[in-house]
Formats: structure tokens, sequence, C-alpha cells
């Protein structure tokens, strides 16, 4: 009677572990991605790394700094076809779209020059020079002014029409992230060293502002805004973290580790997510539960060194870069469709 009894204690046992292991697996094997793969657009260029990428979701259009090839890549969404690569592009590295006037801003690395293409011809319709290293670029549709981030640590004010460089405005340290606001006149820039958010006053081209990003070693290197709650999203390396801060007061709400390396970060007011892409090979998902609270909910696996994407909100697809892999012609793009 006792070693049936023992038996059936074992058996109980045994039982109860293979539950507990179903259990905790189960999770993992029915989680479902908020995102779907639906497009893999191929490529032409060299091994290397990419920079920014931007979507003209009105005619269907993604323009692409590729960096290792040294050209700005056009390709037709429509057909997903690689339709243009315009060379002589050194050291490209942010391309900004202009859709009320269909003029493409392109900034380069090497020699600190933005470039600006008619965006029917492709044609260059002028070169603008700054000092060195021209880096990341936004265009503001309310005033139709470019902003380019470039060396001498400044950031350079391009009148969109006419071309002329109506400021350089001196900035605390070297510029990464660039993000103005729609309505209000302000942009947020981060530096890495020292890790903070500057703010300027984008009427007066001058700085009003500065956050410290805290955080032993932490580096911030990409911005967005939520507008409609005063909240930043500050995406930064050493210390891999999106870091929200109260627009108004730069004070921390809240702070989300994400995978390393990331370069880029876009805020979906819609859906209520934050999308960071990190070249260790993911895109951190942030959901935002409400204004001072925020939960990772996926890491969407890409490939190592794909940290560059754009999310486009009317189309609710995101597009991530990926360098060329073993075996293709060149870099790819790969389309995501968020499930609503």
């Amino acid at each position: 009677m006792r070693k049936l009894l023992t038996l059936a204690f074992r058996g109980a046992l045994a039982l109860a572990a293979l539950t507990l292991a179903m259990g905790s697996a189960a999770p993992a094997a029915m989680f479902k991605s908020e995102f779907t793969l639906v497009q893999t657009i191929q490529l032409k260029g060299a091994e290397g790394g990419l920079d920014h990428v931007i979507v003209d979701a009105k005619n269907q259009r993604l323009f692409l700094a590729n960096k290792a090839n040294n050209t700005l890549d056009i390709v037709d969404l429509k057909t997903n076809a690689l339709i243009q690569q315009i060379e002589g592009q050194q050291g490209v590295q942010g391309v900004a779209y202009a859709a009320d006037l269909d003029r493409i801003f392109v900034t380069l690395g090497a020699g600190g020059f933005c470039n600006v293409f008619d965006g029917k011809t492709y044609k260059l319709l002028k070169t603008i020079k700054f000092k060195d290293d021209a880096d990341n670029v936004r265009y503001l549709p309310r005033n139709h002014t470019v902003y380019v981030a470039h060396a001498e640590s400044a950031l350079g004010v391009i009148d969109a029409n006419s071309f002329d460089v109506k400021a350089d405005i001196k900035l605390p340290a070297s510029a990464e992230g660039l993000q103005p606001e729609s309505v209000r006149p302000r942009l947020y820039l981060t530096t890495p060293q020292p890790s903070q958010v500057v703010v300027i006053n984008t009427d007066k081209n001058e700085v009003i502002g500065r956050f410290p990003v805290k955080g032993a070693g932490n580096k911030a290197y990409a911005v967005t805004v939520d507008e409609a709650n005063q909240r930043l999203f500050v995406a930064c390396r050493k210390i891999p973290a999106v870091v929200v801060l109260d627009s108004e007061s730069g004070k921390e709400i809240a702070r989300v580790t994400i995978p390393d390396g990331v370069d880029d970060i876009h805020y979906d007011a819609d859906r209520k997510r934050i999308f960071a892409s990190c070249g260790e090979g993911a895109v951190a998902v942030i959901k935002v539960v409400n204004a001072n609270q925020y939960e990772l909910v996926e890491k969407l696996p890409t490939v190592k060194d794909a940290k560059t994407c754009y999310f486009s909100p009317t189309e609710g697809k995101l597009y991530v870069a990926v360098p060329r892999q073993p075996g293709n012609e060149g870099p790819e793009i790969r389309v995501y469709q968020i499930q609503k």
C-alpha cells in the first residue's frame, strides 16, 4: 500500500512539473506579433551600413540613404521596384521630403553638403555647403524650412523655396536626432555627449532649453514627440533604453529597456505605439499605456545592423532598411504591416 502511495505521489509531482513547464512555455508559443512581413524589396549595392529612410506615402515612393553605395535610392512602392539610384552622394546620411514642394533634401557626411533634388525629374536643383559632416535633416511644412545638423555643433536653417541659409544655430554639442513639432515653434534635437535634448524655438532660431538625459553612460541618439501629451521619447545607446521626458520641464517620466544599437525612433499616435529600430537585430515595440506608463510588448526580429526604419502612419506600415545579406545583390527594404 505504501509503495502504491509513493508511486501515486511521484506521478502527481511529475504531472505538476509537466503542467508548470507547459504553462511557462505557453505564452511564448501563443504570442502573436503585431506585425506581418508583407514585402521584401530588393535593392542594389555594396555591403555595408545604410542610413535613414523616408516614405512619400501620397506618391508611394521610398527614399533611402544607401551609405555603403554612396547613392540615394528611390523605390516605387506601387511596383516595389528600384527606379533610381542617384550616384555621387558621398557619405549620404539623411533624407527629408518636402511633399508640398515635391523636393528631396539629402545630407552628406563627406564635405557637409545638402543636395536638393526635384521630386519629379530627380535632377539636382541646388547644393548647399556647410562646414562638414551634414547629418540628420528634417523638413517643417509649417514654415517651409529645412533643418540640417552638421559639424561644428550647429544646426543649419534653410528656406526650402529659395534655398537661402536663414540661420546657423550654435549648439552646445554635436547633434544626432532631430524632431520638430507640427504646430508649436519647437524643435528637439539630441546630443550624445553630453547626453541631452536641446530645445530650439523655430520662430526665433535660438536655443531655449536643455534637458539632460540621465543615467550612467547614457547617450541620447534619436528623438520623437507625442505632442498631445507633451512627451519626448529619447532613444539611447550605451545603456540601451527609450527614456520618456516631459517636453515642458524635461523631467524623466519613465524608461524602457530596448536592444542595443538604436538609431531611429517613431511614434504612432493612433495605435499608441513607439517603434525603435536597433542594430542588434530587432525593432523594439513599446505600448503607451497612458502618458506616464509604457511597456515593451515585442522585439520584432530583423537582422544585425538593420538600425534605421520609417513608420508610415497613414498606411500602418513599418519600413526597415536591411544591409546587404550574403547571396543578395544589394540591401533590401522589409515592409511590415501592423495589425489593428
